[in-house]
């Protein structure tokens, strides 16, 4: 049984997970489609971000590999500080994305052929399950800094993997369009 503290912790932080979880999205969704340039601002393109974002997302994946080997090794304290840097790096990758695209011109996948499908397979599962991803990292977040942490497993056996594939395919997906960059 869960102790009726727990459940009344987390309910606090429910409101913020629900707009959060549409609020970012919608964020990006409208900041990818600003120029800042159509705006009157100059600034040069920021050309140099994607490597670094797509390095970002590659440290998101091993932090969580560690992590989750630090909870199967009952290292609580590990767990949790590196579960706070994925976030972190979650975070920053977000920020350099959206201020790449709001200074820089979309580039177009210049592949063909079957490795066009692979790409845009990729491409799309990667894109849905980083919006799906959101409430499942701050529902996870929130379950274990409330002390639910029958919950927190359960729900975290979902998210590990959807987050682990986004930040993977994140990296993929870099790799894969990189050469076409202008």
């Amino acid at each position: 049984m869960i102790p009726q503290e727990n459940i009344e912790n987390e309910k606090k932080y429910n409101k913020w997970i629900v707009a959060l979880s549409i609020i970012i999205p919608l964020a990006v969704a409208a900041l990818f489609g600003i120029k800042l340039k159509d705006l009157g601002v100059d600034i040069e393109p920021l050309t140099f971000l994607p490597p670094i974002y797509a390095t970002i997302n590659g440290l998101t994946a091993i932090v969580l590999i560690i992590s989750v080997n630090a909870i199967k090794k009952g290292n609580k304290k590990l767990h949790e500080k590196l579960n706070k840097l994925a976030i972190a790096l979650s975070v920053c990758f977000l920020l350099m994305y959206i201020a790449y695209h709001m200074t820089s011109d979309s580039t177009v996948f210049g592949g063909e052929g079957i490795i066009k499908y692979v790409y845009y397979f990729i491409l799309i599962t990667h894109i849905i399950l980083s919006i799906a991803v959101i409430p499942f990292v701050l529902i996870t977040y929130v379950r274990a800094i409330s002390n639910n942490f029958l919950r927190h497993k359960k729900i975290a056996r979902i998210t590990y993997p959807m987050w682990l594939y986004v930040a993977v395919t994140g990296v993929i997906v870099y790799l894969m369009i990189s050469p076409y960059y202008a």
